[in-house]
């Protein structure tokens, strides 16, 4: 791919780049430049007032410039002639420290250190739904239980099939694509990558997926929760941690309870650790908390957890490893943000090997069932608010992603649950006019 924006605009026909950036919000911001002007913005970033996005910066800051990482450069398939760069902020010669891509690119480099390769998976549900978002797209798309359901995935073949042709393009290895446990939803599977490589898809994914359902006069929406009822969208990552090089598993051990290495079991322990403040970052929006406190939707389970505990190849739990050498995290919903996802993920789980944290009681008892039989295992939070104040509690996690960053992320974040707070709703005034 080479280092030369200017280059790869020639050799691939590219007339313009977007220059994108994601903010602490999960917002994609992005300036299109024309490929005339690619080598000073390679060099010197293009330049956005910040306090415009969801970062915490005021309209007296100076200019934050976003440097594109010509390694993360995607030509669109769907549009040729326009190419896609994420892009690092950077401020004052200085990098932004709250910047979500900063933020993993710090914590990658810190894992680096420690001889560690962290590779990791995403399986981004999503819904097609009306253009005005009050509806699935697809009127037929009834069942009780939808999930696999083929004449439904072929009904959406278009869309679905031209997503994924683009990611054969592009090289992403995808291995399957299905209609997921509600009516609408969809996922689509791509081969896990580095953190960093897999953040960077993640977030393509996202923008691909919107922009091929438009051009079908459709929506798509990652919303964790959009439809009461129905199954949410789940984010699940897949993690396993390799030598330096990255050849070798070191999560892998086959002597060892469900192939998972001590320090898989460590890096395991301190995701369980620091889960009650994970949920801040991994369930980032007020309706994050509709998908992991749902109660039994249509096709009979959320297929999300509500308390922290682990198993073997059993999805009813927070995390289950369902075979040697990793292991999957069910917490995240399709609002979290690809960047962070990642960043906390890899904190919490360094910290848990750094501390030898264990991951406590395995169980492999169906927990929509018999949860209520767990003991011991704290419940994630309930709403958002309950989530930010065990994140602010969370010491260790806060300082592991970095001040600024934490600072940044909880303020704002609290805005938002105030004027959630303050809005006023039909629930009120049906359950309060006649009190």
């Amino acid at each position: 791919m080479g280092n030369d924006l200017a280059a790869f605009a020639k050799d691939n026909g590219v007339k313009y780049f977007m220059i994108s950036y994601t903010d602490l919000f999960g917002g994609q911001r992005a300036k299109l430049v024309p490929a005339q002007a690619i080598a000073d913005m390679q060099k010197d970033g293009a330049g956005f007032a910040g306090f415009a996005t969801w970062l915490d910066l005021t309209p007296a800051h100076p200019d934050m410039l976003a440097v594109p990482d010509p390694d993360s450069v995607i030509q669109l398939p769907w549009k040729p002639d326009v190419a896609w760069v994420a892009a690092n902020c950077v401020m004052d010669d200085k990098e932004v420290g709250q910047a979500p891509r900063n933020t993993l690119k710090r914590l990658i480099t810190e894992a680096t250190g420690d001889g560690m390769h962290i590779k990791t998976g995403v399986e981004a549900e999503f819904f097609l739904i009306s253009p005005d978002g009050k509806a699935i797209s697809d009127e037929y798309d009834t069942a009780s239980k939808p999930c696999y359901d083929q004449q439904a995935v072929m009904r959406r073949y278009d869309v679905i099939a031209e997503i994924c042709d683009h990611m054969l393009a592009l090289g992403w290895g995808p291995y399957q694509n299905d209609h997921e446990d509600a009516n609408g939803q969809f996922e689509m599977n791509w081969a896990f990558d580095d953190a960093l490589a897999t953040a960077d898809k993640h977030s393509f994914f996202k923008f691909m997926v919107k922009s091929v359902a438009e051009k079908h006069g459709l929506r798509a929406t990652f919303m964790p929760k959009p439809f009461p009822g129905l199954t949410g969208n789940g984010c699940h990552a897949h993690i396993s941690v390799w030598d330096k090089d990255g050849k070798t598993n070191v999560f892998a051990d086959n002597a060892m309870e469900l192939g998972l290495s001590a320090k898989g079991r460590n890096f395991l322990g301190g995701i369980m650790k620091h889960a009650s403040a994970l949920a801040a970052i991994t369930n980032p929006t007020v309706n994050s908390y509709k998908r992991i406190n749902a109660p039994r939707t249509i096709s009979g389970a959320t297929w999300a957890p509500n308390s922290v505990t682990w198993t073997g190849n059993n999805r009813t739990h927070m995390v289950r490893v369902p075979g040697p050498g990793r292991f999957e995290l069910r917490l995240p919903d399709g609002a979290a943000n690809p960047y962070l996802l990642q960043a906390v993920i890899i904190a919490a789980g360094l910290d848990g090997i750094r501390s030898q944290a264990e991951p406590g009681k395995r169980y492999d008892i169906d927990m929509y069932q018999f949860g209520h039989t767990v003991e011991g295992a704290p419940k994630l939070p309930l709403n958002l608010l309950d989530a930010l104040r065990e994140f602010d509690n969370d010491k260790s996690l806060k300082a592991a992603l970095g001040e600024e960053f934490s600072s940044a992320y909880l303020k704002l974040k609290h805005q938002e649950w105030n004027s959630y707070a303050s809005h006023f709703t039909q629930w009120e005034r049906d359950h309060t006019l006649d009190i």
